[in-house]
């Protein structure tokens, strides 16, 4: 048996691009002129990138803000225990029982406020 030789302008020919995402319901974003914040995300166009970066912009602004109280915080401390230095007992004290307190309320506020900037970005992406 012989293979029969194709041409070179019937040669199939696979074409590819970004996977589909199926639209629940028959909902056609471009048809109303309304684009949904989600698909802009989903498909990394401007308005996507843009959703983004305000929320990376609002989660850099809360971590900033607590390194700055952490700075205040703790970076005086070696110069107060510099000019104690017979103090050792208060250094401990100060170091095990006066941070910790304070170290964990700024962490449970960073932690909420970021959980509340995902939810705000949320409520925008799902027209809430």
């Amino acid at each position: 048996m012989t293979v029969p030789q194709q041409d070179p302008a019937e040669r199939r020919v696979v074409v590819t691009g970004p996977p589909r995402r199926s639209l629940p319901r028959g909902r056609y974003p471009h048809s109303s002129g309304y684009y949904r914040p989600r698909a802009e995300i989903d498909e990394q166009t401007t308005l996507g990138h843009t959703y983004v970066r305000s929320l990376m912009r609002t989660q850099l602004r809360a971590a900033l803000a607590v390194f700055a109280v952490l700075v205040l915080l703790v970076g005086p401390l070696p110069l107060l225990f510099a000019a104690m230095p017979d103090a050792r007992r208060l250094e401990w004290a100060v170091l095990g029982f006066g941070l910790y307190a304070p170290l964990v309320l700024l962490a449970r506020w960073y932690v909420r406020r970021a959980e509340r900037n995902e939810r705000d970005l949320v409520r925008l992406v799902e027209d809430r």
